[in-house]
């Protein structure tokens, strides 16, 4: 068995996933409803919404129960955004077949001094930072919640993971805007290599459907103002899109080495092959409109995954439904992922925000899901409500709007973020070599 890269490094593999969504709290679940093109999108109905607000619509998760992950009382206190957390890392462990609570089993089944947990958020706490405030200006200080600190800053989802868990290894979160998932899988994949750690939980967490967030985001102008239509609101690259949807989760994957996962008798996934980051330094908000980020960072992640455009099978782009963003990262992609003159028609593309939202710094967690689901299964999900394409769309690389068998050797996730941030991740079947 070889268990190094072909430039000398550890081999990286998925041994378990989990995840949080408006489309189901089950992996499977949820990836069954997107390969169906269900969409999550409905008007907000757990809060009563402003009649100023120009944007009244969200993939919420409602009825959000823990079930065996946490105490109700637990998922009450913590923010959102740390429960949704806590309950994917806990079930990306079931799934890789590991204990999810610290104790003596945990402890024989891992070295803890060596499990880490880096799963990050662009939002953070927002529920309680909110509440906080509003608690301040009308009733005073005192009455401020005391925990709204801790339950604010964007670290207490990985060391409250950590201390359910009695992992000690490697914990921090990183927020890098909607970016922020594929930052953390990628450093989750460095500290494994650099021998820091055997094990890692790695992905994103955001809860940000509350009234400061959707009132921050109207203010942008940045989301869709589609309310009479809710499902048919997020449109990647249709000529008709106004907007993003907010949504709202997390995704986290178990990472191990190759030969950490063997000796436990895991069975690996699929492999991570690598990834890269870059930065636009171009606009707040804005992506470069020639893509020039995009393309360094892809083209950077090829290299170091030691791969090229065309094994590529599958691109889950970042894609949210913005009259900007969508054409500025699909130019990229269908100059470097279209194979004229071959046989094989070239990477195929979608986009599964058009179902689940935008989930902000966790829509690459959740979607580097999607991407190990499309390795397993051979099916990718459909592109929904791309009824009017843009003239530039080059339609045969697109995935059409039913699901479509597809043999993914090799599938790109790709994720940017307010400020520039460019990332991306290349995903592989695995294989034993």
């Amino acid at each position: 068995m070889r268990f190094l890269t072909h430039d000398g490094k550890k081999r990286i593999v998925v041994t378990g996933m989990g995840c949080v969504t408006a489309l189901g709290n089950d992996v499977d679940a949820f990836y069954e409803s997107l390969l169906n093109g269900e969409s999550a999108v409905s008007s907000i109905s757990e809060w009563a919404m402003h009649p100023d607000f120009s944007t009244t619509i969200a993939a919420e998760i409602k009825g959000f129960d823990p079930e065996e992950f946490m105490t109700k009382k637990m998922a009450r206190r913590v923010d959102p955004f740390i429960a949704y957390q806590i309950v994917a890392a806990k079930k990306a462990l079931q799934h890789a077949k590991l204990p999810f609570a610290k104790g003596e089993e945990m402890d024989a089944a891992l070295d803890i001094t060596k499990s880490g947990c880096l799963i990050g958020s662009a939002m953070g706490g927002l529920h309680s930072f909110s509440a906080a405030t509003e608690a301040l200006h009308t009733q005073g200080h005192r009455k401020m919640n005391p925990f709204c600190i801790p339950f604010a800053i964007t670290n207490m989802g990985s060391a409250l993971t950590a201390m359910d868990l009695g992992f000690m290894g490697p914990n921090y979160s990183i927020s890098s805007a909607c970016a922020s998932g594929n930052f953390c899988i990628l450093n989750s994949v460095e500290h494994i290599r650099n021998g820091e750690a055997d094990l890692m939980l790695a992905g994103a967490s955001d809860a940000a459907i509350l009234p400061s967030g959707m009132g921050g985001f109207c203010s942008v102008k940045a989301m869709s103002k589609r309310n009479d239509d809710p499902q048919k609101a997020s449109r990647p690259w249709d000529k008709n899109r106004d907007g993003f949807v907010m949504g709202e989760g997390a995704g986290v994957l178990v990472l191990e080495s190759l030969e950490h996962a063997l000796a436990r008798g895991a069975t690996p996934l699929a492999e991570v092959l690598g990834g890269s980051y870059t930065c636009d330094a171009h606009h707040m908000t804005e992506p470069h409109p020639d893509g020039k980020g995009v393309a360094l960072a892809i083209d950077r992640a090829l290299v170091r995954a030691g791969v090229t455009a065309a094994d590529v099978d599958y691109v889950n782009a970042h894609a949210t439904s913005t009259p900007a963003g969508d054409m500025a990262e699909l130019r990229v992609l269908q100059e470097k992922f279209k194979l004229s003159g071959s046989t094989k028609k070239g990477a195929r593309i979608n986009s599964t925000k058009c179902m689940t939202g935008h989930l902000l710094g966790a829509a690459s967690a959740i979607e580097a899901v999607a991407c190990v689901k499309a390795i397993l299964t051979g099916e990718i999900h459909p592109n929904i409500n791309l009824e009017n394409p843009e003239d530039d769309v080059d339609m045969a690389m697109l995935v059409g709007p039913v699901r479509e068998k597809c043999v993914v050797n090799v599938a790109l996730s790709n994720s940017f973020g307010f400020g520039g941030h460019n990332s991306a991740v290349l995903f592989s079947k695995y294989v034993a070599k």
